[in-house]
């Protein structure tokens, strides 16, 4: 995505003083519409949309599978950290870097900086706006720099944690023992109750054993 603006000067150019914030294309503008019906719409409109445990949420890129509404997110996306590089970073240590992409964490994180910025210039008065300035960005720049460093300042770097996430993915099976062997305990103590409780409930009544909860003898 080209960055060039009047006078084909590249990066934040001196004019317009104030760039409005990117507006997501029209596939997603709808996956927001539907989620507008869900949370204020009556009972007809949420039924016509179908399942609402199933509609695409923005903010979460995970839950937005459909390979043409996903491509519009990472398109808008884009959008929204070019637009915040350049209209809220001075300091190059809070720009987020050119290979975000390539680093989950801030995929997720963007997402819902995106989502948050969107809602908050739509609303009447400035409220959720002055939220956004005083505690969403700065608490987005802050976790940027403390997970990710200088790692990736002058060019991408790979996953750091990448031999000791391959650790973790060799232990699946002592896990799953461990899973298994909890789940197990506590078979076993729901089973010694059941067994006590049953026991208990058992009197003899002229010589026959009588469950005093349902009469029956046994």
């Amino acid at each position: 995505m080209s960055t060039t603006h009047q006078g084909g000067q590249r990066g934040r150019g001196r004019y317009p003083l104030a760039r409005p914030f990117p507006r997501p294309g029209p596939l997603i503008a709808l996956a927001y519409h539907e989620l507008d019906i869900a949370l204020d719409g009556d009972h007809v409109q949420r039924k016509a949309i179908g399942n609402l445990g199933q509609l695409v949420r923005p903010w979460d890129p995970g839950t937005v599978e459909d390979p043409p509404v996903r491509a519009e997110l990472w398109e808008w996306l884009e959008a929204v950290v070019d637009w915040v590089n350049t209209e809220h970073v001075w300091d190059p240590s809070y720009l987020v870097p050119p290979c975000w992409p390539a680093h989950p964490h801030l995929v997720h994180e963007i997402a819902v900086l995106a989502d948050q910025r969107r809602k908050a210039s739509q609303a009447i008065a400035s409220d959720a706006l002055e939220e956004w300035h005083r505690y969403v960005l700065p608490a987005f720049f802050d976790r940027r720099r403390t997970r990710l460093r200088t790692a990736c300042d002058s060019r991408h770097h790979d996953w750091p944690a990448r031999p000791a996430h391959l650790r973790f993915q060799d232990a699946c099976d002592q896990r799953a023992q461990h899973y298994a062997g909890d789940v197990n305990h506590h078979r076993r103590l729901v089973e010694r109750v059941d067994q006590t409780r049953q026991r208990s409930c058992l009197q003899f009544v002229d010589g026959h054993r009588v469950d005093m909860e349902t009469g029956e003898i046994r």
